[in-house]
């Protein structure tokens, strides 16, 4: 099917994206409605997002970190 997404990716709640980059859930559909996350629609009209994208958004601030994984690293 031509309209579907090849591979099955890992997709977040716009509340799951908030709690990452601890920001308000409204936040995160201003910036997929701004253009700077891209969001997909469910059939109820509800926003996804790729965590691939998140990850690498997150990646891209400086002095953000995912406190889970380093925390294990260094205990």
């Amino acid at each position: 099917m031509a309209g579907r997404v090849p591979e099955a990716d890992e997709l977040l709640t716009p509340a799951e994206v908030a709690a990452l980059f601890r920001v308000d859930p409204k936040t995160v559909t201003r910036w997929a409605k701004a253009g700077k996350l891209t969001s997909i629609r469910t059939l109820g009209g509800h926003r996804r997002y790729r965590a691939a994208e998140v990850r690498s958004l997150l990646g891209d601030i400086p002095g953000q970190r995912d406190t889970g994984t380093e925390a294990a690293a260094s205990g």
